[in-house]
């Protein structure tokens, strides 16, 4: 049954061990198989219209049909990402097995497929003033989806607990981790987990984060630096990107001149940066900072999201763009999950296909038309 509703941090640590427990190095077992895991999922992408809770529709359509599915295959895709917004789902007294449902439908194209799947916890409302009653309904919730997919091949499922954690403190959100994961772990020993850092996944974040006392974790962070070329235009963002036009890499006689709606923001000072902050440099430069931490712990990450906002980005500057990231997280051993495969962030050109794919953009996430 799931943990009933819980007031107190102190009356969770009934269901859970403490929240800074120390690992025993006798595990490694367990931590090679997160590692083998997690190569195995390189070459993803996120399927997003079960997150898209401004569509009122979500739930009454399949956007992905079976044609897309092969399409992917097509691609080389390896990994699909399903971020879910369960809480909005659950607000809105929808029923459950509602929204299992539509799960079950892309878990079935998965197998028949031979996909990898990672379920995400999309959308929470964890904050730093309502973790003691924000924390126990995401374990019930994981609890219920736990309990659903028991059988399913732990290779071929993962669990990513909860979409960047917002900017909070990091010791809550820490503990809050451990106790998300705790609780799985009392009903599925086997599931790898995909746990990112707070601050929205950052890297800089994950750079201080302490890893958590489990040895099948997967550690993911996501990556949209430069921010000012990745999220350029991007109304739900803020007039600190209001600049477009923006090229990647960085070339001076293209630059536009600064949206004087970005004056006074940190935009102001991402504008200026940018000479130095826009090319593939940088871009090598702060993955490898994620790479540090992996290193330093000796546990696997994954770059669980990189993509480009297309509706003003230039396609030969997004080309560009992906390809430096895919490129760099490649020679790093990191594997990667694209955002997204049909929304605003799409690699296509208009609907997916592949004569919807240009040919630079086949180049950037090296795809050479073998299947």
């Amino acid at each position: 049954m799931a943990l009933p509703f819980l007031a107190t941090l102190a009356q969770l640590a009934m269901y859970v061990l403490p929240a800074h427990a120390k690992s025993t190095p006798t595990q490694q077992s367990t931590r090679q198989t997160a590692f083998m895991r997690a190569r195995s999922l390189n070459n993803g992408i996120s399927l997003s219209w079960l997150e898209q809770t401004w569509n009122s529709k979500v739930l009454d359509e399949k956007p992905i049909k079976p044609s897309g599915f092969e399409l992917l295959k097509k691609l080389n895709i390896t990994t699909l990402r399903l971020p879910v917004a369960f809480e909005y789902f659950e607000d809105s007294r929808i029923a459950d097995e509602k929204v299992f449902a539509q799960i079950d439908d892309v878990l079935e194209q998965c197998n028949k497929y031979g996909f990898n799947i990672i379920i995400d916890f999309h959308y929470g409302k964890l904050t730093d003033y309502n973790y003691l009653t924000e924390t126990p309904k995401i374990i019930s919730l994981w609890l219920k989806l736990t309990r659903r997919y028991i059988r399913e091949n732990p290779d071929k499922v993962f669990f990513e607990i909860y979409n960047e954690p917002p900017h909070m403190d990091p010791k809550v959100w820490h503990d809050a981790a451990y106790n998300i994961v705790t609780a799985i772990r009392r009903v599925d020993k086997r599931r790898t987990l995909l746990v990112g850092a707070s601050n929205f996944n950052s890297i800089y974040e994950l750079s201080r984060m302490e890893r958590l006392a489990d040895e099948n974790i997967i550690y993911t962070f996501h990556f949209y630096e430069p921010f000012l070329f990745t999220h350029q235009g991007a109304d739900w963002v803020g007039e600190q990107v209001a600049t477009t036009g923006i090229p990647f890499p960085y070339d001076a006689a293209a630059y536009p001149p600064m949206n004087p709606k970005t004056k006074g923001t940190w935009g102001e000072t991402n504008y200026y940066q940018y000479a130095k902050d826009g090319n593939a440099q940088a871009v090598h430069d702060k993955l490898q900072i994620a790479k540090q931490w992996g290193n330093k712990y000796d546990v696997p990450i994954i770059c669980g999201e990189y993509g480009v906002y297309n509706k003003y980005a230039d396609l030969d500057s997004r080309c560009r763009y992906i390809k430096a990231v895919r490129q760099n997280l490649k020679q790093m051993g990191i594997p990667g999950i694209l955002w997204d495969y049909n929304s605003n962030f799409s690699i296509f050109s208009g609907e997916p296909s592949l004569n919807n794919l240009p040919d630079c953009m086949k180049q950037a996430i090296g795809y050479n038309g073998s299947k």
